[in-house]
């Protein structure tokens, strides 16, 4: 089972073409993706309009939606950020930062397009999930 950040869901959302979206309609095809509270708020702000904001809510819920930022991962999330901060980086999102902790804590692989991820991976051991050579 795969956790897809929020970049994964707009693109799919969007009908735009990846390596990232084929393989999340891949795995939701095959029941093997895994629903953030914090990703399901983010791809919901971001819908304009409210008939098709409903209907991806309710395409959301389809999924189990795990809450991932109880206290300990905020703390976690907010010494992981002053940890990459010492090393030169600097992640843009509070929200990707709570997202990767949260998956490095409990052990899930990330589906995501988005680069400030890329430093948890290389630094702090996230899991994630490749989707090389899928798509043209």
């Amino acid at each position: 089972m795969a956790f897809a950040d929020t970049s994964v869901w707009i693109d799919y959302l969007a009908g735009r073409r990846s390596p990232q979206v084929d393989l999340f309609h891949d795995l939701l095809r095959a029941g093997d993706v895994q629903l953030g509270d914090l990703v399901a708020g983010e791809v919901l702000r971001g819908i304009r309009d409210d008939l098709r904001a409903a209907r991806v809510r309710r395409e959301l819920l389809t999924l189990d939606l795990h809450a991932m930022a109880d206290t300990q991962t905020i703390l976690r999330s907010a010494q992981n950020y002053r940890t990459l901060r010492k090393l030169g980086v600097t992640v843009r999102s509070p929200i990707d930062c709570l997202i990767a902790t949260f998956c490095i804590d409990n052990g899930h692989v990330l589906l995501h397009n988005d680069r400030d991820f890329d430093a948890f991976e290389q630094h702090l051991g996230l899991q994630v999930v490749r989707a090389v050579g899928r798509w043209p």
